[in-house]
């Protein structure tokens, strides 16, 4: 009778004994999923809490539109790896672009333009599109004159390093003449449609601060019809 009554009992307990084991088992892997996931929306949410790229910061050739380009770029710097000239540069805590993402500063050093665009080859998602075969039909940004009041040829000086350096010379940039009171003068003019935003004429600017700059298109160029205030009439 002792012997059964334990036997019971061990059979009562038996299962009470096993269920703290299974608990704790479940909890250590719950606890290593929520740390997991925790840890990926922490980190998620640090790369998407970083600013918006600067004016400066320019992409590759052949990326996405800004918001597709940072959802399908993957951080992985095969772009990097792989251009020729060391242009490219992953983004790291201190530079004014979302962080892990592949950019250039035309100042410091500008796009090659190769004809082979390894750079989009090199992409392994389609964040640098796969379909530009051509770098004359790159959009990297365009140029643009931020400062004629310092620009040498509107002191009617004949300057023009931006013109002759350009790799698609006498489309993206050329001289056009305008008369004002120093005279006719020979003023740099960018064609946005042929200017793939590489950055040559920036680096190239003789003056300490750039007075042609390249910037993402969306700034460069204007938008018409986009603020209903600029279209009252007082």
């Amino acid at each position: 009778m002792h012997k059964h009554t334990n036997a019971k009992e061990s059979a009562a307990v038996k299962p009470g004994s096993e269920e703290p084991a299974r608990r704790k088992a479940f909890k250590r892997v719950f606890r290593h999923m929520g740390v997991a996931v925790l840890g990926s929306v922490v980190a998620q949410a640090a790369i998407f809490s970083r600013p918006a790229r600067a004016a400066k910061i320019l992409r590759p050739p052949g990326a996405l539109p800004e918001k597709a380009f940072d959802s399908t770029c993957i951080r992985c710097g095969l772009c990097v790896k792989d251009c020729p000239y060391d242009i490219l540069k992953l983004a790291s805590w201190a530079d004014p672009a979302p962080l892990g993402t592949p950019f250039f500063v035309a100042r410091q050093n500008p796009c090659r333009m190769c004809k082979d665009i390894p750079c989009v080859k090199a992409c392994p998602t389609g964040a640098l599109d796969p379909l530009l075969t051509d770098i004359r039909k790159a959009d990297m940004g365009v140029a643009v004159l931020v400062d004629h009041e310092n620009c040498l040829n509107y002191k009617g000086l004949t300057c023009s390093v931006c013109v002759r350096v350009c790799p698609i010379r006498g489309e993206a940039i050329a001289l056009k003449p305008i008369q004002n009171e120093r005279g006719l003068l020979q003023i740099p003019t960018v064609n946005p449609d042929k200017c793939t935003g590489c950055g040559t004429c920036e680096k190239h600017c003789v003056l300490s601060e750039a007075t042609i700059r390249v910037l993402p298109r969306e700034l460069g160029l204007g938008l018409s019809g986009t603020n209903a205030v600029g279209r009252m009439v007082w």
